[in-house]
């Protein structure tokens, strides 16, 4: 965790809807004049489409059928701490891009489902946002979520997270329901030992709960929409928090626990912006105070030989 450079980091499988929630803070630094750097969790992955697909295939030739992108062999889970790291230090490091569609590729004249190349986080940031798979694994004495300073967690129930994939992967990829079916069933180990042990890691987890019937989530015909939802809201340290104010601006919620929120699905982005805009108004305050303090150690420094 840094002061100067902070860290948000948000989680969550494929199709849980960390983009979605990329978008809300988007938002919020506009608002509110702050430069992120942004980091997408898919351009760590190992390899790019095709070299994923070939590594998969050796993988079933070895009799390996977990392979998966949920997990350590198949991710660059040492340069993404390492970036975390680094940038925690003194505000640098590299990222690059995965290219996911061809509207992505255009502009960089190369091919759906590659990599950018390795480049230079930009200069002056006010701090770093990551959004993908793993912002808070932890594996063999990595443990990434170490330096991040805010952590959240999205986390639909698990038949809500597979429709929402299976809709997104039949549209937006032409996968057919077995293919994807196929997917989860492969993920599913990695999903067990390398993305569900983060969610005791964050600081505030966001899960939205149907209230319509998602018994088979593989004949779906529909997403529920999120007034079809409730929304829970995890809060590891609930100290600080008004819960009072948040009851009241979130109508129709009420508290499940004496560390949880409820409320309609259809106030996730307002919950969002109530809780974290106070949250990273001080984390800017304090990079401005530790700013100003290691300004001031470097001009008593200077000063020093002539005292």
């Amino acid at each position: 965790m840094s002061a100067t450079h902070p860290i948000i980091a948000c989680t969550g499988s494929s199709g849980a809807g960390t983009t979605s929630v990329m978008r809300t803070f988007e938002q919020i630094f506009r608002r509110e004049s702050i430069t992120a750097a942004f980091v997408e969790g898919d351009s760590f992955h190992r390899y790019d489409r095709a070299g994923m697909k070939q590594q998969m295939a050796d993988a079933l030739t070895r009799g390996d059928q977990y392979f998966s992108h949920f997990g350590p062999d198949a991710n660059l889970f040492a340069e993404l701490d390492g970036l975390f790291r680094s940038y925690g230090e003194n505000g640098r490091g590299q990222r690059r891009r995965y290219l996911h569609d061809d509207q992505e590729a255009a502009p960089y004249g190369q091919k759906p489902g590659t990599f950018t190349a390795w480049e230079e986080l930009p200069d002056t940031t006010d701090l770093l946002f990551y959004e993908g798979l793993h912002g808070a694994a932890a594996h063999e004495g990595i443990q990434i979520w170490k330096h991040v300073d805010l952590l959240i967690g999205v986390v639909p129930v698990i038949n809500l997270e597979w429709i929402q994939k299976l809709h997104r992967d039949r549209s937006t990829r032409g996968y057919s329901t077995e293919a994807v079916a196929d997917t989860i069933l492969r993920r599913m180990h990695d999903y067990v030992h390398y993305i569900c042990p983060q969610f005791s890691r964050t600081h505030i987890n966001f899960q939205r709960v149907p209230v319509v019937d998602t018994s088979d989530p593989f004949i779906a015909r529909f997403i529920p929409t999120p007034e079809e939802s409730m929304l829970v809201i995890r809060f590891a340290n609930p100290q600080g928090i008004d819960f009072p104010y948040l009851l009241a601006m979130l109508h129709d919620s009420f508290m499940s626990r004496s560390n949880t929120i409820v409320c309609p699905g259809g106030k996730m982005d307002l919950a969002l912006q109530l809780i974290f805009t106070p949250m990273i108004l001080r984390l800017i305050e304090r990079r401005k105070e530790s700013l100003a303090r290691r300004s001031q150690r470097t001009k008593h420094a200077l000063l020093e030989p002539t005292l």
